[in-house]
């Protein structure tokens, strides 16, 4: 059994770990399929560089502007360069992250977007998010990805409260059976509707 990681050290090891996937992204990539079938690999970037945003503002309990109708720009990467994507979206993983090594983010009540939510749910909520899909990208572009034993067991201890409810919203595919005995990571990749064995 490994030692478990801290909450703030979990979400810095998942949003370091994105990095590397998005690092490995070329912008010949961007039409290629992912294990997320709604979304090609320039919309899951996208898609992760908006979860980034929410999890700084989550931390730090800053609302976000919005104009009363949508959220979510779409796509919220709009007027950045391609070729800059691999470079913005780590930048704001490393800023989300700095915000959650403050203890003060996981106390009390924050916003997930305009939810209210115990912030000690919605950082486990993050870090799960940018490990999951930063596997997600680093498996569509063919790129290798080494998920720490420890971190793997903070994103199932993260996602298995949360599955049930995951599936019935639509944020996870229906389970993928996976044996018991498999690593942390690839159960967790399981319960939110993934196949660990997944290629392009």
């Amino acid at each position: 059994m490994t030692s478990p990681l801290s909450p703030s050290a979990a979400v810095r090891a998942a949003s370091d770990l994105a990095a590397t996937a998005l690092g490995a992204v070329g912008p010949e990539q961007l039409t290629a399929p992912t294990p997320c079938g709604d979304y090609d690999v320039r919309a899951l970037v996208d898609h992760l560089a908006w979860a980034a945003l929410l999890s700084q503002r989550a931390a730090t309990g800053m609302p976000l502007k919005h104009d009363g109708t949508s959220l979510r720009p779409a796509p919220f990467l709009d007027g950045v360069p391609v070729e800059q994507w691999a470079g913005a979206v780590p930048v704001e993983l490393d800023t989300a992250a700095d915000a959650w090594a403050d203890p003060a983010a996981w106390e009390g009540e924050t916003l997930l977007g305009t939810t209210p939510m115990p912030a000690g749910v919605v950082g486990p909520l993050m870090l799960a998010e940018f490990a999951l899909h930063g596997w997600d990208l680093a498996r569509a572009v063919g790129a290798g990805y080494d998920v720490p034993a420890e971190l793997g067991e903070a994103v199932l201890a993260a996602v298995e409260p949360l599955a049930s409810m995951g599936r019935d919203g639509g944020w996870y595919g229906p389970a993928v059976t996976v044996p018991a005995d498999a690593p942390a990571f690839d159960r967790a990749l399981g319960l939110t509707g993934r196949d660990p064995g997944w290629r392009a």
